[in-house]
């Protein structure tokens, strides 16, 4: 009897030291129930391994990524010209959905070199419940036995300044490549994340990206050459080649920031009215300051489109609003009266006919533009900027003549009048460009404006359908 209990007794005991070495870390499972690595990218002894390869191993179950680690699995590689193995780095990530385990390296791999991946079972690399990897997986493969084609130079340069904004970019290479391969969607120009479109085309060993339009002034651009992009043998450059530029400054001088008083079509210090017809503000607002509302006068049959107006007593919120804009549209003024650079063009009398590049023209009295249209030639540059210094009273007739026409991509944004007494815009005038008035700006029977008509102190008059866009 006591030896059958002894015989109980030590059973038990050897049954929690099983069941406490199945809790163990260090416990091997049974046999069959292992983790196995199932495949592998490149496969074992593939040749002409691209230099941008992400190696990659799957295995039969889901692992625990903590044990793979860098003690776990390393690359070597080794010209096959000989010389010592050398370690590559690289980062490790592991996909649990698939069982993968991706290794990055950090710099592309070396052309006509054979690599050996390993995974090594003594760091115990195990899956998720704790069965380890029974043995070493290693595997070899190659890279391409020529070097891969690589961009040499560029143009303009990488980090280049004053760029021309007609320029087309180029990229030559080490060799000729596959014309195939240069496309738009192998070489790419943005504008920060902005695509620019563009015409590429390929010859001896150079692509050349021709933007659809001029570029803007004053911007960074980002140009790329993909790993798309491959010689005729089928091998792609090792690497995305990336580099920045910057175009020339604008042409003309310094833009004028109107800041908050921007939102503005019309904004005046004691009265806005419309005399008579259907007239438009068009997405922007009408303001007056320190006049009230009962000094805006003929809304309707003037409307303001996806605007509204606003009076210095609509409220203290409303009123502090006009103060600021008021006071920026002072320092805008102020500004363009003084702006010096580039050096102003002295101008007289009437303008009509006369084609003007961007720059500052300064008029020490009245200024015209009566006998034809006066044309603002931006010579391809979007960005640039005209600022007009009139010192008295400024007119233009409008009808058959004494319009202001944009050519050569000039914007009406960009063009400021800077009227030292009161400025007329006669019947019929087709206007760009925004006033800036010391004192009034009175705009005659059906003249239309892209722009803004900001009168400092005096008033904002529209007599008979008008029109005024923002630019």
């Amino acid at each position: 009897m006591k030896t059958k209990k002894l015989l109980l007794t030590t059973f038990a005991i050897l049954l929690v030291v099983l069941i406490k070495g199945c809790q163990d870390d260090d416990f091997t499972e049974i046999t069959g129930q292992e983790p196995v690595v199932q495949s592998t990218e490149p496969v074992d002894l593939a040749t002409d391994v691209p230099l941008n390869q992400v190696v990659t191993l799957t295995f039969s179950k889901k692992m625990n990524p903590i044990a793979i680690g860098t003690a776990a699995f390393s690359v070597m590689g080794q010209n096959t010209m000989g010389g010592n193995p050398i370690e590559v780095f690289g980062t490790r990530t592991y996909d649990d959905s698939s069982n993968t385990m991706s290794f990055v390296p950090t710099n592309p791999l070396n052309f006509n070199n054979i690599y050996t991946a390993t995974l090594l079972a003594l760091p115990k690399v195990k899956d998720v419940v704790g069965n380890f990897i029974q043995q070493d997986f290693v595997w070899t493969f190659s890279t391409a036995t020529v070097a891969a084609p690589m961009v040499i130079s560029t143009d303009p340069l990488d980090n280049a300044t004053g760029v021309l904004i007609d320029k087309t970019v180029t990229a030559t290479f080490s060799e000729p490549m596959d014309p195939v391969t240069i496309t738009d969607v192998t070489f790419t120009l943005e504008d920060g994340t902005t695509p620019i479109t563009g015409v590429v085309t390929y010859s001896g060993s150079t692509a050349s990206f021709n933007p659809s339009s001029d570029l803007l002034s004053g911007k960074t651009y980002t140009a790329t050459i993909t790993t798309g992009a491959k010689n005729p043998q089928g091998t792609a450059i090792a690497t995305d080649h990336v580099w920045t530029f910057s175009t020339d400054a604008p042409a003309g001088p310094a833009f004028v920031d109107l800041k908050s008083a921007g939102r503005f079509g019309i904004l005046a210090g004691v009265g806005v009215s419309n005399n008579a017809g259907f007239s438009e503000i068009r997405n922007m607002d009408v303001g007056i300051s320190p006049g009230v509302r009962s000094s805006v006068t003929g809304f309707p049959p003037a409307i303001v489109v996806n605007g509204a107006i606003f009076a210095s007593d609509d409220s203290a919120a409303v009123a502090a609003m006009l103060i600021q804009a008021k006071q920026d549209l002072t320092d805008a003024y102020l500004f363009a009266e003084g702006a010096t650079a580039p050096a102003p063009a002295t101008v007289a009398g009437d303008q009509g006919g006369l084609t003007l590049a961007p720059g500052i023209y300064k008029s020490t009295s009245t200024l015209l533009i009566q006998s034809g249209d006066l044309t603002l030639d931006a010579q391809g540059d979007a960005n640039a900027v005209w600022i007009f210094q009139i010192a008295a009273d400024f007119t233009t007739v409008g009808g058959a003549g004494g319009s202001v026409i944009l050519i050569g991509g000039a914007q009406a944004k960009n063009i400021f009048w800077q009227v030292g007494s009161s400025a007329t815009i006669g019947d019929g005038t087709i206007f760009q460009g925004n006033v800036l008035a010391l004192t009034s700006i009175t705009m005659n029977s059906g003249a239309t404006a892209v722009g803004r008509m900001l009168a400092r102190n005096g008033s904002v008059v529209m007599t008979n359908a008008n029109i005024i866009e923002k630019p």
